[in-house]
């Protein structure tokens, strides 16, 4: 790891920069890595940043700083460039060393409790790749964060008083006429997510053929609201089936959670009640007297720009309680916002919901009476909400809503993570069975849409990428038993969705592409799995031909010489110092992610370092090294480029194969 380097690295120069200048206030400078190990290892850029205070040119202060600093600890050589950066060589031994020996531990975060909400797909039919994009960028933050020390809860979001739920109801009752006890003999004889999924495309066409149906959504949406009745009795049937299908699919794709926040539990435990209170007390939401929304309570979102315009004013206007006294889902949002930070003064009420596959308790809200085993939730220092692109107006009125509170650090710490929607290629589209025509075979890609039945349910998408990765590893390895090619086709396939949906940036549509994503060459998941398993292969060699394991390597280090260690080369293959050097920035790129919440850069960072490593392998020998020295260095290097690409693969979710 390299952080704690450049930390030191900072703090020293900074105070040379006091005792040398006389200078109390320090400007903020960064440590760069240089592109070739030949101009060094770190850069500092301090002297560009004092040139203005000091009326000095960058390089004569460079030069400067460069005659104080060369007895740094961990740095052999300090050089003053001619263009003003000060570039430092690491002493590479003992660097090595310090890590091989796990002597260097990632550099810990002093933040406070994070809530992570993601996922929060509607509980009423199969979760679809969408779906699996929020899903999946969300569980990496919650990984990245935990890496670096922060204590994180993990919160999914379960809209079950929303429109979506009550169109399924009004789907069994109008369409299907079906009771409660109907539907509970389809929930226990059918894949009911799936179920659900075609009779929801449904209903958007029952609405449309008559204008009074809408009324029917209307009552449904009152009657769950209201609860204690039919409606609310067969909405709870639903949700908890649909929610255990959701998350049976998630953890397919390693995705697991801490709590199920249940928005009936907002209404029920008045979290609302007592937030909306505030929220009128403050003048933050106001009665519609006229107009549209007349006897709606709304809230006037807050972007900045003025007008004198009355229709962009009323758009403006974003109603928060209907005029027949239903709660929108943005009322309830709010209130959720101030339970997750501490600031209604309630808690709710907690159950177990269920153990997950990976082991961990699934806790989730009740209206019942609370488990005194459950842990504490909520009070955050910081909350990331993972949404859709679409949904960023609703993130500006939680801000504002927690901003009218009195909070405003608590505002500034709500903070949107959002991305845009997931397409097909039109190979995928006709794999997974959809006939594409009309204007929809004109355009590059092919959106979905739920509500149209027209989607890649996750489910399908997880088979049909396994049935294709069984087969490839059965042709390349026939010997291994069935299940254990199922297991490892199952691992492959995850890592080809996962890398996919992250080496995007957030901003940018995707369009999936199944053989893109599967393939064992470039830019995907497989490629950097199978570098991991090339370095296991090795050691595995190793063992067997010698006897030799990671740690007898490392021990051999103590009587090796430095040659190969101290040679450099940037060209094809790199030099042993070089790759071992960018596997040590794993900790940096997490920070710098953090930052820029663009995850693209964490699977471009570990396709890099798979690169320089595949390069490393082909150019220097290891198995076949005579060289009792260099063949150790050599081996210990990729017993340290493997370690990292394997914690890398982590906080993406994948996990590495034992063949492939």
């Amino acid at each position: 790891m390299i952080l704690h380097v450049q930390q030191q690295v900072q703090a020293q120069v900074a105070d040379a920069i006091r005792r040398q200048f006389g200078l109390a206030d320090v400007p903020a400078f960064a440590i760069e890595v240089p592109p070739s190990r030949a101009l060094g290892d770190l850069a500092v850029t301090v002297a560009f940043q004092l040139a203005r205070t000091l009326r000095k040119p960058p390089k004569a202060i460079a030069q400067e700083l460069a005659g104080i600093l060369g007895t740094l600890p961990g740095i052999t050589k300090v050089v003053a460039a001619p263009n003003g950066y000060l570039n430092l060589y690491l002493d590479r031994r003992p660097f090595v060393l310090d890590r091989l020996n796990a002597r260097i531990a990632p550099a810990r975060s002093t933040d406070g409790k994070t809530v992570v909400e993601h996922t929060a797909i509607n509980p009423n039919k199969a979760a679809h790749i969408g779906h699996l994009r929020n899903a999946t960028l969300g569980d990496t933050i919650v990984r990245v964060l935990r890496f670096r020390g922060t204590p994180v809860e993990t919160q999914n979001y379960i809209d079950d008083l929303g429109v979506q739920v009550a169109d399924i109801i009004v789907g069994f009752r109008e369409i299907e006429h079906k009771d409660i006890d109907a539907v509970r003999h389809i929930t226990e004889s059918t894949r009911f997510d799936y179920y659900c999924w075609d009779l929801y495309s449904q209903v958007a066409a029952w609405y449309e053929s008559d204008k009074d149906r809408p009324a029917v959504r209307a009552r449904t949406l009152h009657e769950l609201e209201e609860g204690g009745n039919a409606t609310s009795e067969m909405a709870a049937l639903i949700v908890e089936r649909i929610l255990r299908a959701h998350l049976q699919t998630m953890s397919r794709l390693n995705i697991s959670y801490d709590l199920l926040t249940y928005e009936s539990d907002i209404v029920r435990l008045k979290f609302w009640a007592q937030a909306f209170d505030i929220l009128k007390s403050n003048g933050a939401v106001f009665l519609q007297t006229e107009g549209k929304l007349a006897g709606c309570w709304v809230m006037t979102i807050d972007d900045g720009s003025e007008s004198d315009d009355e229709s962009k004013e009323a758009e403006r206007e974003k109603v928060i309680v209907r005029s027949n006294g239903v709660v929108t889902y943005v009322g309830k949002d709010i209130a959720n916002q101030f339970w997750k930070f501490g600031l209604l003064g309630k808690d709710f009420r907690y159950r177990l919901f269920a153990t997950q596959t990976n082991g961990r308790a699934l806790w989730a809200t009740t209206s019942g009476e609370t488990d005194p085993k459950a842990p504490p939730f909520g009070r955050a220092k910081r909350i990331y909400n993972v949404i859709d692109s679409r949904q960023m107006y609703l993130q500006a009125l939680l801000k504002q809503a927690v901003q009218t509170l009195g909070h405003p650090g608590e505002a500034e710490h709500s903070i949107p993570f959002s991305y845009e929607m997931v397409a097909l290629s039109h190979a995928t589209a006709k794999e997974l069975g959809y006939e594409v025509t009309g204007e929809d075979a004109h355009k590059p890609f092919v959106e979905v849409s739920g509500r149209k039945g027209l989607g890649v349910k996750v489910d399908d998408l997880v088979d049909l990428l396994n049935a294709k990765a069984k087969a490839e590893v059965a042709k390349r390895n026939p010997e291994l038993a069935v299940e254990e090619q199922v297991r490892t086709a199952s691992q492959i396939s995850v890592a080809a969705i996962r890398y996919f949906l992250l080496k995007f940036s957030r901003g940018k549509l995707i369009v999936f592409d199944i053989e893109e994503a599967l393939s064992f060459e470039g830019e995907t998941g497989p490629y950097l799995q199978y570098a991991v398993v090339r370095a296991n292969n090795i050691f595995n060699k190793l063992r067997e031909r010698e006897g030799l394991s990671p740690v007898d390597v490392v021990r051999a280090l103590d009587v090796a010489p430095t040659d190969e260690l101290l040679a450099d080369g940037d060209g094809e293959g790199g030099s042993l110092w070089s790759v071992v050097f960018e596997a040590s920035r794993l900790d940096e790129v997490v920070e710098q992610v953090v930052r820029s919440l663009e995850f693209s850069g964490l699977a471009k960072y570990a396709f890099g370092l798979a690169q320089m490593f595949n390069a490393f392998y082909h150019r220097f020998p290891i198995l076949n090294e005579e060289d009792a020295g260099r063949k150790a260095w050599r081996a210990a290097g990729v017993a340290y480029v493997r370690d990292q690409l394997t914690r890398a693969l982590d906080l993406m979710g994948i996990e590495v194969p034992a063949r492939m």
